[in-house]
């Protein structure tokens, strides 16, 4: 069953390719007519004006499905000293429509000759006819005019000629940096397309269904080597001393999964069970941080060829960790590139959580070489079905690879994670329009990553399951009765997550589905209106006190009935926290959960408890739960004996107390801390300051260590301060532990000469993981001189680099005295923000919501909405400034209920 399982599960996620594209279509395709020559000359007037005064023959955002290209012949040569690169390519196209005109994608390229030929032109070996390029960089679009109409269903090949400078952000080829262990500085040239960036590099076709072959040729000085998504076949030497490298031509694919890279990094190799080689590339001081990377990837890939019974399909596999790059990773067919953070290990300062994230993202783009490359979306409203089925993956993988790391329980937090996303009305469908380069860049966000993941119930957890103890009124398969396009329909193009209200009378369980808001509670007058249309198909799973079996049943209506014969005391629904939607349990529902997790915890699964604890503390938000009640279900947290249990309830009240902080709400605070202090105190006091344990382990470690310490725990300060004085008199060189690293360095940075002395050494280190936990601990310090000077430090780019800006701000953001300090700095340097980070990018998003998405007042509220408001007078608009006025509204609404319960309840409870 299990092999079936797995087979079945490909299968299902290989059908939403193609049931997505048989759902009702928010997004036409082609749905334009091409006009002709004749119109354009007709009606210049009705066509956008190219940059030379001419009309351009094409309106639309999308490229017309005239000319499909079959194979890209490209060769760049980047000067890596002039920081600009030359290049060419032969495009090979067939033409589906006659026309008089190709349409091209180019971005910030500049065209210095453009010639088509025919088959018969280079038969005999004719000089070809040169072509018109006309500009227009509103949408990024060339067109090459022709002299006579191209003839439909024949091939032709346009020769393009061109330059451009080596970008400065982190999109597109792009130039990055690093300084060597004797301080020079090293220029690298890296390519990162996704989503609409290839136009930056070559021209081309820049869409996902445009795919065609490409061989690729890259010119390099001796000094350094030249990779690209196929192995190389041979180097020849050209005049000058340079060396063309000639890699092999790849399979075909999109423009974005198009990858190339010059630099002088070294490398690891080894080969995977099927003999692909698989090679991890870093800076030659790095290459001791590879060997993890390199175990863990040649596990993978043995692991996803045996499980999708597909080998991967091409002969190398390069892993690259890059010095500067805007994301986590890019699945670059063959060439993926990294983050040194998300690729690199050093044993000597990474931490549990850096191995569990490098792993977890090794895993996510391995994914991709076959959900992404080998089958692709359509177009980018549709890129969930690429990063939800990889993150899914990430669990699959990692469970069977690394169990060790126990990454099942983390990976509860990618449902909670878009929760908090989805219960706002700003949020968005699975499925969404995209159009411009904003909006698609946009939709890589939680929603495509984590909720598309998170509707798993009805295929792992839900339908593909031979235990013998489920029950219910639904078949073991997904597909047999299953009516999977409906559900599909209400799962993917209906934005929101739904609420499931469940009352006991007797036997009997009333059922009800609703809109789950958070900060719109059902008095509010908008309430009402928020509800409407919307319906689920919600595959629940539900168990009672008095049996291991789980039930099932699809909630298909607004309300319900279930009739239960046996006895019980409680009905608990959401088994294991597998399905994606909330519960509230109306009448003594939550009253017999907190008896019955203060009597004896353990008869409720772990998972359940940490789903109860979630989702009590998400109805307080949402004005259905009383914030007393959410709290007394954490009162039995000082017996629990699951760690990722007690962490959810820790999160929660660390919450607490940072909001009550960042208002100065004193008293409040104060209780806050003496509550977590007196209530945790035996769990504090039995951590180790060492590295012992499982991965959960080492995370309560960590957490609770630096909590403690937040709070001003005078053991916890003062082994703290111990250990930090002996790491600075050996010079740095003595290794702490690297699960209390982050809080070492946190306590240590108090002082002045502390945080000047971390600074020194964030400059100095090699290790990404060890300069993320020195920059936290810098940033949490209370002299605003000190955090402006990394916000300054961070724009300037050198000593920290522009890539930490957005997470340095967040973090800043979150500290009491830097919190006004970040959103001062992000109001007065938006332009020169903009220049470092593409508008919709993730970086962009993150520096926004990170520095106002605590704010829970009135009069911050008003200041966010009118710069917000300046922003989109003049063209800056961006789905995410909605958001974050919705959180900053949620909180202030949020403090008005609940701040006078807390204060009452922390009085009783100290």
């Amino acid at each position: 069953m299990v092999n079936s399982c797995r087979k079945l599960i490909f299968n299902i996620f290989i059908g939403f390719y193609y049931s997505a594209i048989s759902l009702p279509q928010i997004c036409i395709c082609f749905q334009f007519s091409t006009p002709s020559m004749d119109q354009l000359n007709q009606n210049p007037g009705t066509f956008p004006v190219a940059t030379n005064g001419d009309p351009f023959p094409w309106r639309e955002l999308r490229l017309p499905n005239t000319v499909f290209p079959l194979h890209y012949d490209l060769v760049v040569h980047p000067n890596l000293t002039s920081l600009n690169f030359v290049a060419s390519e032969k495009i090979e196209v067939v033409v589906r429509e006659a026309t008089q005109f190709i349409i091209l994608h180019s971005k910030d390229l500049e065209i210095l000759s453009a010639t088509l030929h025919s088959k018969e032109d280079f038969r005999y070996m004719a000089p070809g006819k040169k072509l018109t390029v006309l500009s227009y960089p509103a949408h990024h679009q060339i067109a090459l005019l022709v002299p006579e109409k191209l003839t439909a269903d024949l091939r032709y090949y346009v020769t393009i000629d061109f330059q451009a400078k080596l970008a400065d952000g982190f999109e597109g080829f792009y130039k990055s940096t690093y300084r060597t262990l004797g301080g020079e500085t090293r220029i690298v040239a890296v390519t990162d397309f996704e989503p609409t960036e290839a136009r930056m590099a070559f021209p081309c076709f820049d869409e996902p269904l445009f795919k065609a072959n490409f061989s690729i040729k890259i010119r390099r000085e001796s000094r350094h080597i030249a990779l690209s998504n196929m192995p190389k076949v041979k180097t020849i030497a050209l005049e000058g001393g340079l060396l063309e490298d000639h890699f092999e031509t790849t399979v075909k694919m999109s423009t974005y999964l198009v990858a190339f890279i010059v630099c002088d990094f070294t490398s690891v190799s080894g080969t995977s069970s099927s003999g692909v080689k698989v090679s991890i590339y870093a800076a030659p001081d790095k290459r001791d941080q590879t060997h993890y990377a390199l175990e863990t990837s040649l596990k993978l890939l043995d692991f996803y060829e045996n499980y999708f019974d597909i080998n991967y399909p091409l002969p190398k596999l390069d892993l690259v960790a890059i010095p500067d790059f805007g994301s986590g990773a890019m699945e670059n067919w063959g060439l993926i590139t990294y983050r040194e953070t998300s690729l690199l290990f050093d044993p000597q300062t990474s931490s549990a959580l850096d191995k569990l994230w490098v792993t977890k993202v090794i895993a996510h783009e391995l994914a991709h070489q076959w959900f992404g490359n080998l089958v692709t979306m359509e177009w980018w409203n549709d890129i969930w079905l690429n990063e939800g089925f990889a993150t899914y993956m990430e669990l699959i993988s990692i469970n069977a690879t690394y169990p060790e790391l126990q990454f099942d329980d983390y990976f509860l937090n990618v449902c909670f994670e878009v929760i908090k996303r989805d219960s706002l009305n700003s949020t968005r469908p699975i499925s969404n329009q995209a159009e411009t380069p904003t909006q698609i860049q946009e939709m890589f966000d939680a929603v495509s990553y984590n909720k598309s993941c998170s509707e798993g119930d009805f295929v792992s957890g839900g339908f593909c399951y031979s235990d013998s103890k489920m029950a219910g009124s639904t078949p073991t398969l997904l597909g047999e009765n299953v009516e999977v396009k409906e559900m599909m329909t209400n799962w993917i193009l209906q934005k929101g997550i739904p609420l499931v209200v469940v009352k006991q009378e007797g036997h009997l369980l009333r059922l009800q589905q609703e809109r789950f808001l958070t900060g719109i509670s059902q008095e509010d007058p908008e309430w009402k209106v928020l509800q409407e249309r919307y319906l689920w198909h919600i595959p629940l799973t539900y168990s009672v006190s008095s049996s291991d079996l789980i039930h099932r049943h699809i909630l298909k209506s607004k309300t319900d009935t279930l009739h239960l014969p046996e006895n019980f005391s409680w009905v608990k629904f959401n088994v294991n926290s597998n399905g994606y939607y909330i519960v509230h349990y109306e009448g003594c529902g939550w009253d017999q959960f907190i008896t019955q997790l203060n009597q004896n915890h353990t008869l409720l699964r772990p998972k359940e408890r940490i789903g109860l604890i979630h989702d009590a503390f998400q109805l307080v938000s949402a004005g259905r739960l009383t914030l007393d009640k959410a709290l007394d279900l954490t009162r039995y947290l000082h017996h629990e004996t699951s760690i990722p249990a007690l962490l959810k309830g820790l999160h929660y009240l660390k919450s607490f107390y940072h909001m009550m902080d960042r208002r100065n709400i004193s008293d409040v605070t104060e209780n806050l801390k003496r509550y977590l202090l007196q209530y945790f105190k035996p769990v504090i006091d039995t951590q180790s300051w060492t590295d012992d344990g499982s991965v959960w382990d080492r995370t309560l470690r960590s957490t609770i260590l630096m909590l403690a310490c937040d709070l001003s725990h005078a053991p916890c300060i003062q082994k703290a301060t111990e250990l930090f004085s002996q790491w600075i008199e050996s010079g740095g060189k003595i290794n702490l532990p690297t699960d209390v690293l982050e809080t070492v360095y946190s306590v240590g940075a108090k002082t002045t000469a502390g945080w000047n002395y971390l600074l020194e050494q964030y400059e100095l280190s090699r290790s990404g993981a060890e300069k993320d936990k020195i920059l936290y601990a810098l940033s949490k310090s209370k002299l605003r001189e000190k955090l402006r000077k990394l916000i300054e430090l961070g724009m300037d780019g050198k000593v920290i680099k522009t890539q930490e800006l957005p997470t340095l701000l967040y973090m800043i953001a979150r500290n009491p005295e830097g919190q006004q300090l970040a959103w001062n700095f992000v109001r007065e340097n938006w332009t020169q923000l903009l220049k470092k980070f593409e508008l919709g990018s993730f970086a962009m998003r993150t520096i926004i919501s990170g520095t106002t998405s605590q704010f829970s007042s009135e009069d911050e509220l008003q200041e966010v909405k009118l710069f917000f408001e300046s922003r989109k007078a003049q063209g800056s608009h961006l789905d995410i400034f909605q958001t974050v006025l919705e959180t900053i509204s949620k909180n202030i609404k949020w403090l008005e209920k609940n701040l006078p319960t807390l204060r009452t309840w922390l009085l009783v409870s100290i």
